[in-house]
């Protein structure tokens, strides 16, 4: 069958993985028959060994922005990203050590299935709750809209190819152009047509399955992804020539420039993303790419009539490698090679016409004048992956589903060697890319797919692209299908339960497939116009979900004289600390991102003041109710010790 696929191989190849996905959500369906729908559905009945809980753990944790975004910084910044994400290794360690066994014990004791359910139990406080929902769903939803992008990218360079999907795409455009916001020339239909399968594909298996399908599907996703990046490993050393001849390549390349071409055309001319132009003078050689599908026509004797600005990157200083690279992608266009003069709009702030940028730290930066990763800014990381992600509701989701303290041990090794197998050799991977790959930093977020389908083409193994990308879109939908369901149980848990104490499960039942479908359909909404890196959602939604419930959540484990109040304090002002920062970013810059201030990472500030809040607020608000007390930490005196 892939024989006769031809060109379609991967595609077939990636169906059968997806098929196999919802055979696991449909068998998990039929083991939930006969089980109490809340806590099968939402944790799984609570026995996660060590396979299953270390892999769903990874699984989650490595999401599209480590496949996707991740790579797409590595492209985009060089080697200094091995500093950037250095903390995220020991993300177990910090992680499950931190607050993994008393969290199980305090969720499995009140029968919480949520964490802003057992935080309310604790605390004895619906406004604690209350507070912790509209939280969670605020910044968690950032960080499903990262996985949506993901999802369509991946889906984008799969299908590209394909005539159904090519005939589709044009008819989307075709509607779409007279719309506002989301129309005009350059509107993507690729992109919406791939945002819309990817959604409708993974909210309807995770509504179907649950916790336990998702576990299971994380099991094989996690399992995928090692693989996967094992055998991309060997695919980029092999046709680079080894690292040692890849670094020597990067580190003679200097940043790109963003420039205009005007382009004089006797005829009305459509130019595709990616397309490659040469300017050679006496002095060097120079390559253009378009950044967005353009379409360019003649301008008429009065200089009116025509759109000839084409929006473009330029390699101004253009070494060996990447010349080699692009004149094989030049002689594959079609499109007819026009006269044009360029004129450039701006360049890198830091790394401009500057050699040895991409091995060496802070990284080139377009934005910073100080490089990308200063060394503060590096060791704020350091910290930001390690605490950040004990503070992600959706990792204590499956902190409370394991099953005894061994299972919690041995897992915890197990993740930091899975994580260092992955992430490390993907700093090389995509440093490779660099050479195979020039010039996608006009679309950095698909480097990962497109490295797959040039590194099997060249390998004479087009089939094995669909299982390779099989890898980053297993860490995307083991992501999507987690915090669905996070977004799912909190809701229909935490909000509609609460109103309605006596809803019978059949009840439940539709409205956590409806929460599903809503979440799903307003990820879709809100990705129709991107920012520019996936990675920047990524660690926006997981600091601020770490600031809001990182500092509550361990004095809510481990101290008793923690108030509801402070509890509330701690998690409002961690949240609009982050939130602010990037707000003032936003205004600062023109676009989404955080501004460093007194060069520490807006995580750092957002901790700090929501530690100090609930600790301030506990001096001046009312004790918890002292039974409540006494059944989570035993006899308490009034110094604060457990008897």
């Amino acid at each position: 069958m892939l024989a006769e696929a031809g060109s379609n191989a991967a595609l077939v190849s990636f169906c059968i993985y997806t098929a196999v996905v919802f055979a696991l959500a449909w068998l998990a369906g039929r083991k939930r028959e006969g089980k109490s729908f809340m806590n099968e559905y939402f944790l799984g009945s609570r026995n996660l060994g060590i396979w299953a809980f270390a892999l769903t753990y990874a699984a989650t944790s490595a999401s599209g922005g480590s496949f996707m975004g991740f790579p797409a910084k590595i492209y985009t910044y060089g080697w200094v990203m091995a500093l950037w994400i250095g903390g995220y290794i020991v993300v177990p360690l910090v992680a499950m050590g931190l607050i993994s066994k008393r969290l199980n014990q305090v969720a499995r004791k009140s029968g919480s299935i949520t964490v802003p359910e057992m935080m309310r139990k604790r605390l004895g406080s619906p406004t604690v709750g209350q507070v912790a929902t509209v939280l969670l769903v605020f910044f968690q939803f950032f960080f499903l809209l990262a996985q949506f992008k993901a999802g369509a990218k991946i889906m984008t360079t799969l299908l590209g190819d394909v005539g159904v999907f090519i005939v589709a795409k044009d008819a989307i455009e075709s509607v779409l152009q007279p719309l506002p916001w989301i129309g005009g020339g350059a509107v993507d239909g690729a992109y919406y047509l791939c945002l819309g399968v990817f959604a409708v594909s993974v909210v309807a298996y995770t509504a179907w399955g649950g916790f336990r399908a998702v576990v299971w599907t994380d099991v094989m996703q996690g399992i995928v992804m090692l693989v996967g990046v094992v055998i991309l490993l060997g695919l980029a050393l092999t046709q680079v020539g080894g690292l040692a001849n890849a670094t020597r390549e990067v580190a003679k390349m200097v940043p790109p420039e963003d420039g205009v071409l005007r382009m004089e055309v006797s005829a009305k001319t459509k130019l595709p993303q990616g397309t490659w132009f040469k300017l050679e003078t006496d002095e060097r050689v120079k390559y253009f790419r378009v950044k967005k599908d353009t379409e360019v026509s003649p301008v008429n004797e009065g200089g009116e009539g025509g759109g000839n600005e084409v929006n473009v990157i330029c390699l101004p200083k253009p070494t060996g490698a990447e010349m080699k690279a692009i004149e094989k992608q030049l002689a594959q266009q079609s499109v007819p090679a026009n006269s044009f003069v360029y004129q450039k709009k701006s360049g890198y702030k830091y790394g401009a016409g500057k050699q040895g940028v991409y091995v060496s730290a802070p990284g080139p930066s377009s934005v910073e004048a100080q490089g990308f990763l200063p060394v503060m800014m590096a060791m704020c990381f350091f910290a930001f992956w390690t605490f950040a992600g004990s503070g992600q509701p959706s990792y204590m989701a499956r902190q409370m589903a394991f099953k005894d303290t061994v299972t919690l041990r041995r897992s915890m090794v197990f993740v930091m060697v899975y994580f260092s197998l992955i992430y490390f050799p993907l700093i090389i991977i995509f440093t490779c890319g660099r050479v195979l790959l020039p010039g996608w930093e006009i679309d950095s977020d698909r480097i990962m797919p497109e490295m797959v389908m040039f590194l099997t083409s060249n390998a004479g193994a087009p089939w094995l692209a669909g299982l390779l990308l099989a890898a980053p879109f297993a860490a995307v939908m083991s992501s999507v299908d987690s915090f669905l369901l996070l977004f799912s149980s909190t809701i229909t848990r935490d909000v509609y339960q609460q109103k309605h104490p006596d809803a019978s499960e059949a009840k439940l039942k539709k409205v956590s497939y409806a929460v599903t479908i809503i979440m799903g359909a307003l990820a879709v909404v809100a990705m129709l116009k991107p920012p520019q890196f996936l990675q920047d959602l990524i660690v926006f939604g997981s600091g601020g979900l770490a600031a809001s419930f990182l500092m509550p959540v361990v004095l809510m484990l481990y101290w008793p004289r923690l108030t509801p109040v402070a509890a509330v304090a701690g998690m409002v002002s961690g949240g609009f600390t982050i939130g602010a920062i990037y707000l003032v970013g936003f205004f600062v810059h023109g676009k989404f991102g955080e501004i460093p201030l007194l060069g520490l990472h807006p995580f750092i500030w957002a901790v700090a003041v929501s530690a100090l809040a609930s600790v301030v607020v506990v001096r001046f608000s009312r004790p918890t109710d002292p039974e409540l007390v006494e059944k989570y930490f035993g006899k308490v005196d009034e110094g604060g010790k457990i008897g």
